[in-house]
């Protein structure tokens, strides 16, 4: 064996101990639970848009709503610990997955991915916490803007938003192929399919929710306008503004906030 590869299978040997730590566990399944309760959070902003209200469907909005209420700096820090478990738990994935073929990279980029969305929620939460305001359209547009502005930036953003676009696409046909069922051990008979359900629909809406917000980022680049590149809570303002858009998002808000009680489920029946 190869010093090359003595180290890789090392590294994978090490990962893996770490992953069967007990105590990591258990913070990594409270990230689960965590992202349950931001999902369910903005769900219930996405649903007062629909009826008028306002607010900042987002992770950002989730953040500064937690903020404002009785206890919320010590659950943001909660909220922190956990996603920053769940996206170290993300790298180990990556690290322990074997092989050199394109299938091997493609599963360790889609958990670097996971990994990297997990931890900047994880600082925003943190950020909010130290009593900083979290704005994620300002950001995407202050970012798109910047981009937007380099040379070949257009490329960027348009690539950019074709990236999000295809993982909009990948959620949708994860929630209505069943393959969430493929990361979890479901209990069988009532509360198995009750399970399956919820993640379905949940996986589903997610899916148009962050397909939205690719096209929103490949119209940015279209028309060089950063404005357009609103994020998730533009996303899902834009879906208001279409014909029968209240009940549109009516529908995706309740289809995100099912995502967030899967995240629940996860927490507990996670397979290890």
């Amino acid at each position: 064996m190869s010093h090359s590869s003595s180290s890789a299978a090392s590294a994978r040997s090490a990962a893996s101990r770490l992953q069967d730590n007990r105590a990591f566990q258990l913070a990594a399944r409270a990230g689960f639970a965590v992202n349950g309760l931001l999902h369910l959070l903005i769900g219930g902003i996405a649903l007062g848009v629909a009826f008028g209200s306002s607010g900042e469907a987002d992770q950002g909005g989730a953040l500064n709503g937690l903020a404002s209420s009785p206890g919320g700096a010590f659950m943001l820090w909660i909220v922190a610990i956990g996603l920053f478990a769940l996206g170290l738990f993300q790298v180990l994935e990556a690290f322990v997955v074997r092989g050199t073929d394109k299938e091997a990279w493609a599963a360790r980029a889609k958990e670097g991915g996971k990994a990297i969305a997990y931890l900047a929620i994880g600082f925003s939460a943190a950020g909010v916490a130290l009593g900083n305001q979290s704005d994620s359209s300002g950001q995407a547009q202050s970012i798109t803007a910047t981009l937007l502005s380099s040379p070949g930036g257009v490329f960027v953003v348009l690539f950019l938003g074709l990236g999000v676009l295809a993982i909009g696409v990948y959620f949708g046909v994860k929630g209505w192929k069943k393959r969430f069922l493929q990361d979890i051990a479901a209990p069988t008979g009532k509360t198995g399919r009750t399970v399956s359900i919820i993640g379905r629909v949940g996986y589903i809406a997610k899916g148009i929710a962050i397909s939205v917000v690719g096209i929103l980022f490949c119209v940015a680049a279209i028309t060089s306008d950063p404005s357009e590149a609103t994020g998730l809570d533009g996303a899902l303002k834009t879906l208001v503004e279409l014909p029968f858009g209240p009940v549109i998002l009516t529908v995706v808000a309740f289809g995100l906030m099912a995502y967030g009680v899967y995240c629940f489920a996860r927490a507990k029946y996670e397979r290890q």
